[in-house]
């Protein structure tokens, strides 16, 4: 399904009241969750929405910087805000029989399902900064077309509960972020696949050295579908991984977080039973639209794609020049957290060459959905 509303509009559109046109708008759960999706009358100052952190021109992710700062105009967060493209895709976060962990939503995996995460933003003080559940669902009926809209979709009395209200609020999101809009496959590698385009040589070699592991690792973490350049990848296997990403002592000196503080990321999930070998290790993030969706890493400390190529080859390199960070002129941080390190994945396969690292980018680049790749010019 597509979106039947500009995206341009929306923001304006949730600020109107006219119950005719919201009530002929809001039929489905999908057309309630867009409304809620790109409505600032769920945070505190009403400056804020989803889509404030989740810009639909952006590939969903937030361009600003490193990390999105609040509703409040003064708190800024301590991680980069993922994309909300293809995140539908992801299981509901659980533990293998392994014993390892998988899916989830949040770079974390803390919100085991989408609709646990399109919850957590409004209340988090950080964020949306509303209190509590029960002032979100106060902001909801303020309006009335929500109220009809909410009735009709999840019954007359879907209000006489605040959590009820908040979860059903919820899970028209989590419709509205399971449609085309963001997950279209419509790339370059996606018409390539279906016999319309032609990848040219670079961005062919680039598909090779990806989806092989004699040349590379990538696709240990970043390919889903048991065979190679099947439809429908997404990219990522939703597992989770320390690969040694330094501390982002610029993003800390601006939040105040301050540095020597590690982020602990799986470590921190509630849900998780045990937290030893676990410090460090962040969800395995799609590369759907990756190259229009700068900075990267959880703590956004890369602002270029090649930066973050080079920066996995700094495991398999001897040379002393490729463990310089193009983006400082000095060599890579040591890791945040130096225990958990997924070596095994980080040092298979050989060194790159300027031409290999060259080649995985212009792929990367393919995997842009059509809607952005003028964002590749810029």
């Amino acid at each position: 399904m597509t979106s039947k509303l500009h995206v341009s509009a929306l923001a304006c559109l949730a600020l109107l009241s006219a119950p005719a046109l919201w009530a002929e708008d809001l039929a489905t759960l999908e057309d309630l969750g867009e409304a809620l999706f790109f409505d600032v009358n769920l945070s505190q100052n009403r400056t804020q929405s989803c889509a404030t952190c989740h810009d639909p021109d952006y590939g969903f992710a937030d361009p600003r910087g490193m990390a999105s700062p609040g509703d409040d105009g003064v708190s800024l967060g301590d991680r980069n805000a993922p994309t909300a493209s293809y995140a539908h895709f992801a299981p509901m976060f659980q533990k293998r029989e392994d014993g390892t962990y998988v899916g989830g939503q949040f770079l974390d995996g803390r919100a085991a399902t989408l609709a646990d995460q399109a919850g957590g933003p409004p209340v988090n003080p950080i964020e949306m900064g509303m209190p509590d559940a029960a002032s979100v669902v106060a902001r909801l009926e303020e309006n009335p077309a929500y109220v009809v809209a909410f009735k009709d979709l999840f019954g007359e009395r879907v209000f006489s509960d605040p959590d009820e209200a908040y979860a059903a609020m919820t899970k028209a999101i989590a419709a509205f972020e399971e449609t085309d809009l963001f997950s279209p496959f419509d790339s370059k590698y996606d018409r390539y696949l279906r016999g319309e385009v032609e990848l040219s040589r670079q961005e062919l070699l680039g598909e090779t050295l990806f989806f092989s592991q004699q040349f590379t690792n990538c696709n240990l973490c970043h390919q889903l579908k048991p065979q190679a350049g099947s439809e429908g990848e997404t990219f990522t296997n939703y597992e989770y991984h320390n690969i040694g990403v330094p501390e982002n002592i610029d993003l800390r000196e601006m939040n105040g977080v301050g540095p020597g503080v590690p982020d602990l990321g799986l470590a921190q999930n509630d849900m998780v039973s045990e937290t030893a070998g676990l410090e460090g290790k962040f969800k395995v993030p799609t590369l759907r639209n990756v190259a229009v969706t700068a900075p990267y890493m959880h703590n956004g400390i890369f602002q270029d794609l090649r930066t973050v190529v080079l920066f996995y080859n700094t495991y398999n390199t001897k040379s002393e020049a490729r463990m310089i960070n193009p983006e400082t002129g000095e060599p890579f941080g040591p890791p945040e957290v130096a225990e958990n390190l997924s070596l095994e994945e980080l040092e298979t396969g050989p060194a790159f060459e300027d031409r290999d690292i060259d080649a995985l980018v212009a792929f990367m680049k393919t995997l842009t959905d059509a809607r952005y790749e003028h964002l590749l010019d810029e």
